[in-house]
């Protein structure tokens, strides 16, 4: 929702208010993205349709606990009657005077409140451009260039097409053969003094669900005969490593299962399709940056709490998010697709690809959905999409790492995980072939994503070196040339 910020920030507001304009004040019941007045009270759209749900079936709730249950955005669900309660107490009422009928004072105090709010998302914006600051020493313009050198050497794809052998036992006791070639040792390696990894933003910790960990994943009797377990590598230590990546997974997904579940039929409607379709090319590009970046942000979190991750050296570290941050969204965002009707979550409801319209790249736009899907079909599990997601990040096969060797060997102890967890849940035995055999798509899209950007940013030079999100600039930049200026 922080692009109201944006958009809204710099004009003075007239004295009636558009909805799109009080949209920046949170839902009063859960703290949610707002989408008006509704009832007589500012909500979003899902207690709103709680209430109007309530209403209609003059429902009596009874609460399990002590009638005082916090309601926010992730607890929302969890109990009506103190939910309804509070729906009550702010004023909800389904005789409400509508938004044009307010009177004077009314008017004059939600006029305040938006400018209070608008106020903190200036601030809020002021803040995460320090935060870009500390990102401009994380990602210094020198590692942008190698990478760069290095993308153009081998034709925009990473070295080794990103192609993940399955080890295979330990072969030869080393790296398959192949895996580091287009790292021609002579070339300097970028310099990156001063990185800092403490600049990237730091995700609120939300308890998601009583965390309970998975029991037993590794009882499996029949992994014991085969021959893929590496040597080195105890059973329990791979329990150990799936717990942490699953735990760190359901603690950093940005919505539970459980709250995807509740959304996945609330669909944008007709009106709101024309809109974004109506939006001009660069506001779109501008919402899209914003929300992608805000996924980045759980991906930075997610493998920050990995407890292999943070003790590779901090340049392997950084070159990782960088190079996988990306293909960790999109691989996330399959949580988030609704294969029956090939729509999207989207700025808080599901829509198909015509809200993209405007962006003026369907190629890409449709690429993605068509990914979404493949990946939809294979059924994972949450714990599957966890460790895929840690794969797919944790890759030694990015160019101009320090340590490949180290991150390979916890590459691997993933993927054993993984191909154990598989084994258990799915009686297809080629699922986690067919999910490593996605992993070219995936960075054949993230190409197709700095193309496709390479190409807006010649028309609309100003919306991505104002506009953008810092942290999507620093990431994504396709030209090393241009100095990225950060305002102070």
């Amino acid at each position: 929702g922080s692009h109201l910020g944006l958009v809204y920030v710099c004009f003075p507001l007239p004295l009636s208010l558009s909805t799109a304009q009080i949209e920046v004040i949170p839902c009063k019941i859960c703290g949610d993205k707002s989408s008006g007045i509704h009832y007589g009270v500012i909500t979003c759209e899902g207690c709103k349709g709680f209430f109007r749900r309530s209403q209609q079936n003059n429902a009596a709730y009874s609460c399990p606990r002590q009638r005082n249950c916090l309601i926010d955005r992730t607890n929302r669900n969890r109990c009506q009657h103190c939910r309804l309660q509070k729906c009550l107490a702010l004023g909800m009422s389904r005789d409400a005077v509508k938004f044009g009928r307010m009177s004077k004072k009314q008017r004059d105090s939600l006029y305040a409140e938006v400018q209070k709010h608008q106020q903190r998302i200036l601030n809020e914006r002021q803040q995460q451009t320090g935060e870009a600051e500390a990102l401009a020493r994380v990602y210094s313009s020198s590692l942008t260039n190698g990478l760069n050198t290095l993308n153009h050497e081998i034709g925009g794809t990473y070295a080794n097409g990103h192609v993940i052998e399955l080890p295979k036992g330990q072969v030869n006791g080393g790296a398959p053969g192949g895996y580091y070639h287009g790292m021609d040792s002579t070339q300097p390696s970028p310099d990156q003094s001063g990185l800092d990894m403490a600049g990237m933003k730091h995700i609120k910790q939300e308890p998601v669900y009583d965390l309970t960990p998975v029991t037993n994943l590794f009882n499996y009797s029949s992994y014991q005969d085969s021959q893929l377990a590496p040597s080195n590598v105890s059973m329990g230590e791979l329990d150990r490593i799936a717990q942490n990546i699953i735990k760190s997974h359901l603690e950093t997904c940005q919505y539970t299962a459980d709250e995807l579940q509740q959304l996945a039929w609330q669909t944008h409607s007709y009106d709101d399709i024309k809109m974004y379709q109506s939006k001009t090319r660069d506001m779109l590009w501008q919402q899209c940056a914003i929300q992608i970046t805000h996924a980045i942000q759980y991906v930075v979190e997610f493998a920050k709490r990995i407890s292999g991750f943070m003790e590779l050296c901090q340049n392997d570290q950084i070159l990782l998010l960088k190079s996988g941050c990306l293909e960790v969204v999109l691989v996330r965002m399959c949580r988030a697709f609704n294969p029956l009707n090939n729509t999207v979550l989207f700025e808080g409801k599901y829509g198909g690809m015509q809200m993209f319209k405007a962006l003026g790249c369907d190629n890409l736009v449709s690429a993605v959905f068509d990914f979404a899907k493949s990946l939809c079909s294979l059924q994972l599990t949450e714990e599957e999409i966890a460790l895929f997601s840690a794969a797919v990040l944790i890759s030694a096969d990015r160019p101009w790492l320090m340590e490949p060797r180290k991150v390979q060997k916890l590459q691997e102890k993933i993927y054993f995980a993984l191909q154990h967890i598989m084994q258990k849940n799915h009686m297809d035995e080629d699922t986690l072939a067919k999910l490593i055999g996605r992993i070219p798509t995936l960075s054949a899209l993230c190409t197709l994503h700095t193309e496709e950007l390479q190409a807006f940013q010649q028309l609309h030079p100003e919306t991505v070196n104002v506009l953008f999100p810092p942290l999507y600039k620093e990431l994504f930049n396709p030209d090393p040339n241009a100095a990225i200026t950060i305002p102070k």
